[in-house]
């Protein structure tokens, strides 16, 4: 049995995970059934993704929270750290819907959604980090 360390409960980091997964759903769904309904535009001087890339970036990303979760449950608690950085991203990206014109006439419960998944990209970034300061397995 491992002795408590001052660092982020993995409780805590499957709780969040779970949170930015399941709201992934929603928000990823979401984008791909009613992609029409979102507002579109060059952001950041780049044209919107293609119908196809928003679904595959979705199985890409959830992969990704996968293996951070079994190298979590492995210990190893840097590597988890690494993997849900680069998780985060699939919420923060949410992000660029606000980047083109039109973003804020979206249905409230569309903005709920696309606000949660940013906020728990957030949210894994602050996970990430501790993880990546937990102190070296002995």
């Amino acid at each position: 049995m491992r002795a408590p360390t001052k660092h982020t409960s993995d409780r805590s980091v499957y709780a969040v995970t779970a949170v930015a997964v399941g709201v992934s759903v929603v928000h990823y769904v979401d984008n791909v059934v009613n992609y029409d309904a979102y507002p579109s535009g060059d952001a950041l001087g780049l044209p919107p993704p293609p119908v196809g890339v928003i679904a595959a970036s979705w199985f890409a990303f959830s992969a990704v929270a996968l293996f951070a979760i079994i190298s979590l449950r492995q210990g190893r608690r840097r590597r988890a750290g690494t993997l849900l950085a680069a998780y985060s991203a699939s919420g923060l990206v949410g992000i660029g819907h606000y980047l083109v014109e039109g973003a804020v006439h979206m249905a409230w419960w569309r903005q709920l959604h696309v606000c949660v998944d940013i906020a728990c990209g957030a949210a894994l970034v602050y996970v990430a980090v501790s993880l990546l300061r937990s102190p070296a397995p002995t």
